[in-house]
């Protein structure tokens, strides 16, 4: 058995304790949900919850297979399973003590492809995308000059492809009836 990060997209309705019924899953099979974001999809009244967690393949397996069982989840996908693109949203506030730093962290910001979004005497605020990598990155550049906020969305993915997608549980035709069957 190998423990590596899965990245795990679930489509649900959008309805009031079904987030909490998910998390309270992870919990109960001891898992620690690393990043979450949720956010509509392109159908109406349906959501897309991306969750990032650790584990041991097989129980982040079994957590995949009891999600699909909940009656407003639609679809659970595997990201790890398959080549897919992920981005991250942060902002980051840093202290600026002079001209040179402020020359030097706007330098850092072009490099990184980051967007100075705010402004101040002794402070810019970053907006930087990118993948998980690039926000550690830009962090380990930034903690000299002295962060003195920061926040990170979690992680959002799709795969690369339809055909690249892990679907755990059902298919297309029991996904429809359950949608159907929930409304």
């Amino acid at each position: 058995m190998s423990a590596h990060t899965h990245v795990l997209s679930v489509t649900v309705r959008d309805q009031p304790g079904v987030l909490m019924r998910i998390a309270g899953l992870f919990a109960r099979r001891g898992f620690n949900i690393e990043s979450l974001s949720v956010a509509q999809s392109e159908t109406p009244g349906v959501s897309r919850t991306t969750f990032t967690v650790s584990g041991e393949d097989v129980s982040v397996e079994q957590v995949q297979k009891q999600l699909q069982k909940l009656i407003d989840v639609i679809r659970v996908i595997d990201h790890s399973e398959a080549k897919f693109v992920d981005r991250e949203l942060m902002l980051l506030k840093v202290s600026v003590r002079s001209p040179d730093d402020r020359v030097e962290l706007r330098q850092i910001a072009q490099d990184f492809r980051a967007r100075i979004v705010d402004v101040h005497r002794g402070a810019l605020v970053f907006e930087v995308t990118g993948d998980t990598g690039k926000m550690d990155a830009f962090i380990d550049q930034m903690r000299s000059f002295g962060i003195l906020e920061l926040i990170r969305t979690g992680r959002i993915a799709l795969t690369r492809s339809a055909a690249d997608s892990k679907v755990v549980g059902k298919s297309k035709q029991t996904e429809t009836d359950k949608t159907a069957r929930a409304a």
